[in-house]
């Protein structure tokens, strides 16, 4: 079990990232706060001693990734309705910004981790191949993909 004072430290530098991360794949606050609190227990408990902060970065994006897989695989999520999607609907703030993050959150999940790791979290395709455990050349292939698709959704090159 870990100090407090580390657990401090690793909220501090990583909660932004998990919740961008969740905000990413559940599109839903209840479910991104809960698996917030699951990360941060998971590490609280963990025994694993990393190398380096990267390690330890990489860490908590591979565990984040995998606990929102995880949930969004339980039977009973397929069958529910947001209250967030709900109130989304009904009062839009800022459309330029919505319509960004629902063209991400709506690519397949393997286009938007590389997406969002590269562009958000500013990691480099080797980087992102570590962490996902792709090929280097995967990498490149997905997040040009993923641009493509972005430009798509987003109707030309003004969004992308």
């Amino acid at each position: 079990m870990r100090s407090e004072e580390e657990v401090n430290r690793a909220i501090e530098r990583y909660a932004d990232t998990v919740r961008r991360l969740c905000v990413i794949h559940l599109k839903n606050h209840a479910d991104t706060e809960d698996i917030f609190q699951d990360v941060f227990l998971k590490y609280v408990l963990s025994s694993v001693s990393f190398e380096s902060e990267e390690h330890e970065r990489a860490w908590f994006i591979r565990v984040t990734i995998n606990a929102c897989r995880d949930l969004l695989r339980r039977f009973f999520r397929s069958r529910v309705v947001s209250i967030d999607e709900i109130a989304e609907q009904a009062a839009p703030e800022n459309e330029d910004h919505r319509e960004v993050i629902e063209a991400v959150q709506s690519l397949p999940e393997r286009y938007r981790d590389v997406l969002y790791l590269h562009d958000y979290e500013g990691y480099t395709a080797p980087e992102i191949a570590r962490i996902l455990g792709r090929n280097v050349n995967t990498v490149y292939t997905l997040l040009k993909r993923a641009r493509e698709m972005m430009r798509q959704k987003l109707g030309g090159e003004n969004h992308a």
